[in-house]
């Protein structure tokens, strides 16, 4: 198994229709744009190959943001999804823990996403954390789309990366985050 990362305009075609495999799998009837993800949040695909298979993939999504008067180079996880004969193994939980990592490592300020609530015990077991009564608002500023909108059942998962990020972590907790990442990202 390998890990391989690509702007998602230079995924490999063959990888690509894998990808786009298993997002029906996972999501049947949604139909997915081309590009995926708005090109200004600088979209990096990850996926996790066994032999030439794809059995997992992510898309991290990244923008500078305001908070609480503070200037954040952020990112988030978006489209994850492991193929269902592979779930169960692992293998998701590996991706999102590298995600994360490879923010890290990319010198981003936090990372943050909103998953469905029965999600939260995978992603906190891949090292992400719950910020408690926390709203990511999402969509532009003219056309909010909010994370605890009427028939959503989401919370909102963070990492901390650098120094003056956690030090700014209590503000980020019941906070409502303007992320506005656009019109075809409402979130990531």
């Amino acid at each position: 198994m390998r890990i391989e990362s690509f702007p998602e305009s230079a995924t490999p075609a063959e990888l690509l229709v894998q990808v786009r495999e298993l997002q029906q799998e996972a999501w049947p009837g949604f139909t997915f744009p081309t590009p995926n993800h708005d090109p200004a949040l600088r979209p990096l695909s990850m996926v996790l190959v066994d032999d030439d298979a794809v059995v997992a993939a992510l898309d991290i999504l990244s923008k500078e943001i305001t908070h609480a008067g503070q200037r954040y180079r952020a990112a988030g996880l978006s489209t994850v999804v492991t193929r269902k004969a592979a779930r169960g193994r692992g293998y998701g939980r590996h991706l999102v823990a590298a995600a994360r990592t490879a923010m890290a490592d990319a010198g981003f300020d936090v990372g943050l996403f909103t998953c469905d609530r029965p999600l939260q015990a995978f992603y906190e077991s891949a090292g992400w954390q719950l910020l408690p009564g926390t709203v990511l608002i999402g969509g532009t500023p003219e056309d909010p789309f909010p994370s605890d909108r009427p028939g959503f059942d989401k919370v909102t998962m963070a990492a901390f990366f650098t120094p003056a990020a956690e030090r700014h972590r209590p503000s980020f907790h019941h906070a409502r985050i303007e992320l506005y990442p656009g019109q075809i990202d409402k979130l990531w």
